[in-house]
């Protein structure tokens, strides 16, 4: 989106946030283009002009490099994470068939977590030099797709797992068997992809690198059509409010809460009642954490998105001091949300026991076959029936 919001009629200065592009010239270029005693004749069309500069009141170098060290972390922990899941799934997947019912989907959701964190060393470079975009046009458009598309992946992909594993709860006694259930997984995947596509499409078709204000650096930002230029910036906020939380979220919410009842309404086990009670609560809680972690993750930078959507159509007028609040709280709860990617193989792999089990038979089993170590794993590894709600696409036959 661009930082600066103009229409034919009315001219408004603002210092906006960049999505994940930043220029520490910005103020400097307003305040020289005001200081130009021939600037009244770029105005001399314009009917009512709405001019807003608002000094700073926060140290933007701190930010910027704040948000460095943030997505260096997320950079660090999340790939490694998401490589040892994609990893430890296609490995499982290869020498056996997986006993997870959604071992596809995480494993898509592993590789676009995965992509995104990638993307991160390019945008930390830009942010280390206040925004200057080195690497050209056609980079900023793949880097921006790339990010985009698997960004957009990764929620898409929590939304069909939520659904995924609830419709495999209640229908497991009507299962007509593995092959057409895959199928129709397969064509799930594809479609997710190609709607990630379609959503990243319209704001990457209008970025460009453009030379800021002064000529001193070159910015990676999106050029919208000069005579609407605040619609097209307000509409692909809105839309990515839209497709990114607002259709989602209540998908992930509603299918899990549901799952959860379908738990509580199970009435026949082979385990002890304590057993059962406690895979209920186990259960419980981790889906009360899937909704939480989203929630919490994506919350916060759609709210702020939605918030300088409002102000950018006038609807909610705001002051300098607000102004600057939004500036700080879009950056800052970006680089929240991007923590997603460093949750998701926590949530929905490494607190799941078979997938701790593949991950031990995959570092273990091949160092350990003279000795007893790898039939010991294999006899503690839980049965279909004793596995917990945990992996809620094997929960118990209560």
């Amino acid at each position: 989106m661009s930082c600066f919001d103009r229409s034919s009629d009315t001219q408004r200065w603002r210092v906006c946030p960049e999505n994940m592009s930043l220029s520490s010239s910005d103020l400097e270029d307003l305040f020289r283009l005001f200081g130009d005693p021939n600037v009244s004749e770029s105005f001399s069309n314009i009917s009512n002009v709405d001019a807003m500069v608002c000094a700073t009141t926060f140290n933007r170098n701190a930010l910027l490099y704040s948000m460095c060290v943030l997505y260096t972390f997320i950079f660090i922990v999340g790939l490694a994470a998401n490589a040892l899941v994609l990893w430890v799934n296609i490995r499982a997947q290869r020498d056996s068939t997986p006993r997870h019912e959604t071992h596809m989907y995480i494993a898509h959701l592993a590789a676009a977590d995965l992509c995104v964190c990638a993307t991160l060393p390019v945008w930390v470079s830009s942010l280390a030099q206040h925004g200057h975009w080195p690497f050209g046009e056609v980079a900023c458009k793949l880097m921006h797709l790339l990010f985009s598309v698997n960004l957009f992946g990764s929620i898409f992909f929590l939304a069909c797992m939520s659904v995924d594993r609830y419709l495999s709860v209640t229908r497991r006694r009507n299962s007509e068997g593995g092959a057409r259930t895959k199928l129709i997984r397969r064509w799930v995947c594809l479609g997710v992809w190609l709607l990630a596509l379609l959503a990243s499409l319209p704001d990457t078709y209008f970025l460009q690198a453009v030379k800021s204000t002064n000529g001193d650096m070159m910015l990676c930002r999106a050029v919208y059509p000069e005579e609407n230029q605040r619609e097209w910036m307000v509409g692909v906020q809105l839309s990515f409010i839209l497709l990114g939380f607002v259709l989602p979220f209540p998908v992930i919410a509603v299918f899990y809460i549901l799952l959860a009842q379908a738990f509580t309404r199970s009435s026949s086990s082979s385990l002890p009642s304590s057993t059962v009670e406690q895979e209920r609560r186990v259960s419980r809680r981790v889906i009360l954490a899937y909704i939480v972690v989203f929630l919490g993750c994506w919350g916060p930078y759609h709210g702020v998105l939605l918030a300088d959507s409002l102000s950018q159509l006038g609807l909610v007028p705001l002051t300098c001091g607000p102004e600057n609040v939004i500036y700080v709280a879009l950056h800052l709860t970006q680089c929240l949300s991007l923590l997603h990617c460093c949750f998701n193989p926590i949530l929905y792999n490494f607190i799941n026991r078979n997938y701790r089990y593949d991950l031990m038979k995959a570092f273990i089993f091949k160092y350990s076959t003279r000795t007893g170590l790898a039939r010991l794993i294999e006899a503690t590894n839980i049965s279909e029936t004793e596995y917990s709600a945990v992996a809620v696409e094997n929960p118990p036959q209560i």
